[in-house]
């Protein structure tokens, strides 16, 4: 018996040396279950599906992307170019129709007289332009042009004093742009 007490703890004490002289990852592998292991092909298995999911369901994103028909682009909107000049003394609150398919004023505040700006307009909407003259007062003057002939001048005078000056572009009459 002495014999087999000293063989198995001969082989306990070159068990613990061989563990202790081991790298780290050996010690892992060693001390794995093998259902461990099945377990890690599984997650790569899994792995391997999403990815393919993912890949499928960018490939779909891009064949609707890529498939969908051209939209018609918006027309440019034709315009006919516009000069509003005011003349005068003090200082003027302006508003005017500029540029933009919905044919919205433009409103500049305390602004110092004279005064000029050409823009394009809409055809079909009516360049305006309207002067309101500030608290002190003073003498202003607005003019309209329409590719350059004259078509409107007011005046304005005194304190808080308004005038407009308004045209025509019809719609149908082809513009610059």
């Amino acid at each position: 018996m002495p014999s087999t007490e000293s063989a198995a703890s001969t082989s306990s004490s070159e068990s613990a040396e061989s563990a202790q002289s081991a790298e780290p990852s050996d010690l892992i592998e060693v001390a794995e279950p093998e259902n461990a292991k099945k377990g890690r092909r599984v997650d790569r298995g899994g792995l391997a599906v999403a990815a393919a999911v993912l890949l499928a369901c960018g490939g779909l994103i891009g064949y609707g992307v890529l498939n969908t028909p051209d939209e018609p682009k918006a027309r440019a909107v034709p315009t006919a170019e516009v000069t509003y000049e005011v003349t005068g003394t003090g200082t003027a609150e302006i508003s005017y129709l500029a540029r933009s398919e919905s044919g919205e004023a433009t409103v500049e505040k305390s602004v110092a007289l004279p005064w000029k700006k050409s823009v394009q307009v809409p055809l079909g909407k009516a360049p305006t332009i309207a002067v309101v003259l500030g608290e002190k007062g003073g003498q202003a003057s607005c003019t309209l042009a329409i590719r350059g002939k004259h078509v409107q001048l007011a005046t304005a005078s005194g304190s808080f004093g308004r005038t407009t000056c308004t045209g025509e572009l019809p719609a149908g009459e082809s513009g610059e742009n």
